[in-house]
């Protein structure tokens, strides 16, 4: 089995790759990379009953990647570049071919990805690290699934101005519903859920408007979602509504936000280039 580890700012991600399919991806928190590090590896074979002897390969990847500098308990052990981790892992997840990657983490990151290359295209700092400073700044809520929960109950009509408050005409190609200004209703009528509601919605609109301008750079409309973020509730509400009104193809696979960890472990089975440490 091939082992692939994504080393992120406050989460390592962990999978087996083996037989070309993933095996048992799972997360850790730590603040410290060497720790999650070395806490994922451990849990990872406690979970799966594998002995040291079973592992015949792992690969590292993400920002924390860089603080490993030897090989993990004597088990070869490479390092793989982050952008070409996240290309490999979608394209292997969405079953496509041809696609924009879209890693959306702390910020967001943008990725072309076709058989066995990946090319960078772009990132915003828009992300799951926007999402909790506002929610902290405005709502005082400093935990992710306590914001999500809130937003439950919002209403965007309360906080986003949409094309039909400016305009009594119908334009093409801009349903009355489509956000004008986000943010440019609010009142002080505008409830907590209300508000969450309207932090979310930014923060995907605009990865989402990103994605698209990525996707028409790169000659494709297809759009592979990846990371934490691809588990909030509201996200595909947000991408159907730009999937209609920009025709493109938003997928969301199974075991999304394992996207980087597995594309490192498909750098070293499909023979990728990568450096060993």
């Amino acid at each position: 089995m091939i082992i692939g580890i994504d080393i992120g700012g406050s989460t390592t991600k962990i999978t087996g790759f083996q037989e070309n399919r993933i095996v048992s991806p799972l997360l850790v928190r730590a603040t410290d990379p060497i720790s999650s590090l070395y806490g994922a590896f451990g849990k990872f074979l406690n979970q799966n009953q594998l002995q040291l002897d079973d592992i015949s390969f792992i690969m590292v990847t993400g920002v924390g990647s860089s603080y490993v500098k030897e090989p993990i308990f004597g088990i070869s052990t490479g390092r793989v570049e982050e952008f070409y981790s996240i290309g490999m892992g979608g394209l292997f997840l969405s079953k496509l071919s041809n696609a924009v990657i879209v890693s959306m983490g702390t910020g967001t990151a943008f990725v072309k990805a076709e058989s066995g290359k990946a090319t960078h295209l772009g990132g915003t700092g828009i992300g799951g690290g926007t999402l909790l400073g506002l929610s902290n700044r405005m709502l005082n809520i400093r935990h992710f699934d306590d914001l999500v929960a809130m937003a439950l109950e919002g209403d965007l009509t309360n906080v986003d101005l949409s094309i039909r408050d400016i305009s009594s005409d119908l334009i093409t190609g801009l349903p009355p519903e489509t956000t004008a200004s986000n943010f440019g209703k609010i009142s002080d009528l505008a409830s907590k859920p209300d508000i969450a509601l309207g932090i979310i919605n930014l923060v995907f609109q605009t990865i989402g408007v990103l994605s698209i301008f990525a996707a028409r750079t790169a000659g494709t409309s297809d759009i592979v979602l990846t990371g934490n973020l691809t588990h909030v509730p509201q996200a595909s509400v947000v991408f159907d509504g730009l999937k209609k009104l920009y025709s493109v193809n938003f997928h969301m696979p199974e075991h999304a936000e394992y996207a980087t960890a597995l594309g490192a472990a498909i750098a070293h089975a499909s023979g990728g280039t990568y450096t060993i440490l």
